[in-house]
């Protein structure tokens, strides 16, 4: 499961990457679609500090912040996630917790993991949708267009 987990979170991380420059080359500063990004790192903060049984964040979950600062977000919460990811030998742990409103809940933290990458993809895809309807160009994050770039079969 490491290799996987670490492919996988590789895959976020470039993912993000993209997006990100994707927005600071078209000058994209509209509310949405920051909110967005935001929220997608800031929900792969609040899982980790969860799993690692930290304090909750010190960011909000819907809060827009800017793009100067998802890009140093990105980058810190990437390599914080690849860390927990190599020092792991297994994440079948059964983790109890309590979601933003309140619930109480107990999952797998693979599934947890599994399911923030799927998070990332699907608020990636929304954010897409946005800057078409805006008028920018969105950019390609498919995990094979990924997959073909770290192979050196393409070149992005």
């Amino acid at each position: 499961m490491k290799k996987y987990f670490l492919k996988l979170y590789h895959y976020n991380a470039w993912a993000n990457d993209r997006v990100l420059s994707c927005l600071e080359r078209q000058s994209v500063n509209d509310e949405k679609t920051l909110s967005l990004m935001s929220h997608l790192l800031v929900a792969q903060y609040l899982w980790l500090h969860r799993i690692e049984g930290l304090p909750k964040p010190n960011y909000e979950l819907w809060q827009r912040y800017p793009l100067t600062k998802l890009r140093i977000m990105n980058t810190e919460i990437s390599q914080r996630w690849l860390t927990f990811i190599e020092r792991q030998d297994t994440f079948e742990r059964v983790l109890k917790y309590h979601n933003y409103t309140g619930d109480y809940f107990e999952n797998q933290v693979e599934q947890i993991m599994i399911h923030l990458v799927n998070h990332g993809t699907y608020h990636r895809g929304q954010i897409a949708l946005h800057l078409r309807q805006q008028g920018y160009d969105p950019i390609n994050t498919d995990y094979i267009t990924y997959d073909r770039v770290i192979s050196g079969q393409w070149k992005v």
